[in-house]
């Protein structure tokens, strides 16, 4: 893996520190997460902050262990960075750490006091909601170590205040436990019970979100580490509060020697393949209901979109092709309407997206090309040709093939059902209602693909071949715009862009990366054409990524800043994308042309943000400073695929 480390000169930067965030996952859709330096800059961030029955429903339970040294001399030193005076949170440079370092994709610390040296390690218990935290003398005389335990218990999107009642916290062997929710373990336990006022989340500020909160503290754990190599252990743990997890050190060893697993099974052949595989297996996790993809932590749960998308890197290419195949069957199990269902943050079923169920087909035709798994293939197509037909003869919000030309038209008032989907007050920014041309790339592909499964188990394509040849040819004939790039939405209603930009064109000629897509699937309905690439390559490739509309395009933002209405009014409309690199190396190398430049900032992202991973999306405008969540499973899926490709 990709060494990341920082010494002083990042570590006692408290701006530097906080903006380089780590992640450890529990396999489930909970986690462990923080900042380098140690200060609580989102509300998400926690030691234990534990999923529900749906990955998106967390709540945050264990905030923070602020160690506090005293010394043999007697000084006590607090080696938080946050400072607690007269019962409110100051946050304060972080002037005791030495060293951050990830050793196989786990945080370590590293405090340094005189000649008094104290490491932190962090691992979660692969499966189940629980957390381990190891503090370790390395040099020094005996020291006496207390660890301050900020508690509260939440939903992950909100905050609790000392304005309501405090949690309920019961004494239990070892330690506590908060709101009968979790339990928390260690040696020499310590009731305190009072709140800190005003921890302060910067992130969340930035976000135009409420930024302030206020922790219980609970207690402290205290022991003497009497010489080197002697150890203080914390464990937390929700669900079964009477059925504790290993021992501290013997989680962070499990967790270590799982992580190298993970990465061996890949046979990465650079440290970068080694850490984007140990990147996707945060993503991948175990629900009730099987297995699932996080589309991103800390905020987002599963989205049918970004798992289809992100399948052939996240589990193709990481040898989950079993795990991925059960996925592949509850999803298919979704289907209605001809439609994939969208389980999204709410955990409830919502079918609202035109493209999620073209990008499923793409991924079984991939899967089953990749594995040869024709049982697979057999089982799913009759479901695959309800999908053509339910196309054909139209299903929800206005979706259905236009019988004049064979190409997929869509679109119903308020919604956005591409990718493109983000609204403000309501009202879609990008609405792109018509034909949007990387929807009828992906009709194309699909409607080939479902030609091709039919043929590998000898079954009936249904209206799949002749739909293939209508839609096929009606794209080649309709989407190359004058401009020399494709159209990004033919037949669009007369409607003004919600946000400025004037009336959209009918067509709409707009350079947008969407594009990428009718060069770069399978069964693409376009070869790639230099000169429309170099007009993409021009207008919108950055080092992190294609943007979402090129600069003096009307609407464009180049900045994705500030309050929800402002930072989702330029989601679309210039922010960069950093899994449209996928596409974007994909028609590169259909043209004969090597990848090149797009990797290099990628691989240098990834020790800078989400640290080991690659963030969702980032500003338009130089020096294209990352936004978003920062751990994206597209981002890393196809960046992943593209690599090993």
């Amino acid at each position: 893996m990709i060494p990341i480390s920082f010494g002083p000169q990042v570590c006692g930067d408290l701006a530097a520190s906080a903006a380089r965030e780590w992640l450890v996952p529990d396999g489930c859709g909970g986690y462990a997460m923080g900042t380098v330096g140690g200060l609580l800059s989102r509300r998400y961030h926690g030691l234990l902050v534990a999923a529900g029955d749906v990955p998106a429903r967390r709540h945050v339970g264990l905030v923070a262990l602020d160690p506090v040294l005293r010394l043999p001399s007697g000084t006590q030193v607090r080696l938080g960075v946050h400072e607690w005076r007269d019962g409110v949170v100051e946050p304060r440079g972080h002037i005791h750490l030495e060293r951050f370092d990830l050793v196989d994709g786990l945080p370590r610390w590293r405090w340094r006091v005189g000649d008094v040296v104290l490491e932190r390690e962090l691992a979660t218990v692969h499966g189940r909601p629980a957390v381990a935290v190891v503090h370790r003398l390395l040099a020094g005389g005996q020291v006496r170590l207390g660890l301050d335990a900020l508690c509260t218990w939440r939903d992950a999107h909100g905050e609790r205040t000392a304005g309501g009642p405090p949690p309920v916290v019961t004494p239990a062997a070892g330690g506590v436990t908060v709101e009968d929710a979790y339990r928390i373990s260690g040696p020499g336990w310590e009731p305190t019970g009072q709140w800190w006022y005003g921890a302060y989340h910067r992130a969340e500020a930035e976000r135009g979100l409420n930024p302030v909160e206020d922790l219980w503290y609970a207690g402290r754990f205290t022991a003497t580490l009497d010489e080197p190599g002697a150890t203080v252990e914390v464990v937390a743990w929700a669900g079964d509060l009477t059925d504790p997890p290993p021992p501290a050190t013997r989680v962070v060893a499990a967790a270590q020697e799982r992580n190298r697993t993970v990465v061996a099974a890949v046979r990465p052949a650079d440290p970068v393949d080694a850490t984007l595989a140990l990147a996707a297996d945060a993503f991948v996790v175990t629900t009730p209901a099987g297995p699932d993809v996080v589309a991103g932590y800390p905020w987002f749960g599963a989205w049918s979109r970004d798992t289809m998308i992100a399948y052939e890197g996240l589990f193709l290419t990481t040898g989950r092709a079993a795990q991925g195949r059960e996925l592949l069957r509850g999803y298919a199990a979704t289907l209605s309407e001809g439609m994939l269902a969208n389980t999204a943050d709410t955990g409830h079923t919502e079918y609202n997206t035109v493209d999620a169920t073209l990008w499923f087909v793409h991924a079984v035709e991939r899967h089953v090309a990749a594995t040869g798994d024709t049982d697979l293939a057999a089982d799913l197509l009759p479901a695959l040709r309800r999908v053509v037909d339910a196309h054909l003869k139209g299903t929800r919000y206005g979706i259905q093939v236009d019988p004049a030309d064979g190409l997929l038209d869509s679109g119903a008032a308020g919604v956005a059902l591409t990718w493109m989907d983000a609204r403000v007050n309501g009202v879609p920014v990008t609405p792109r209602a018509g034909k949007p041309v990387e929807v009828n790339a992906l009709w194309v592909n699909a409607l080939a693909a479902v030609g091709a499964l039919a043929e590998r188990v000898g079954g009936e394509p249904g209206a799949a071949v002749d739909a293939h040849r209508a839609a096929r040819a009606a794209f080649r004939r309709r989407f190359p715009a004058p401009s020399g790039w494709l159209y990004d939405v033919l037949d669009a209603p007369p409607q003004p862009y919600p946000l400025g930009g004037g009336d959209e064109r009918h067509p709409d000629d707009s350079l947008r990366p969407n594009q990428l897509l009718a060069w770069s699937l399978p069964y693409a309905p376009l070869p790639p054409e230099p000169a429309a690439l170099r007009a993409v390559e021009a207008g919108l490739l950055t080092p992190l990524g294609p943007r979402s509309l090129a600069p003096g395009e009307p609407g464009y933002l180049g900045s994705h800043r500030g309050a929800p209405a402002e930072r989702d009014a330029a989601y679309h409309m210039g922010t960069v994308w950093p899994w449209l690199v996928g596409p974007y190396a994909d028609v590169r190398r259909k043209a004969g042309l090597a990848p090149g430049e797009p990797f290099a900032g990628l691989e240098a992202h990834l020790g800078e943000f989400g640290l080991g991973s690659i963030s969702e999306t980032a500003d338009g405008r130089p020096p294209h400073s990352a936004t978003g969540c920062p751990f994206q499973a597209w981002s890393v899926g196809e960046l992943l695929r593209v690599r090993r490709g």
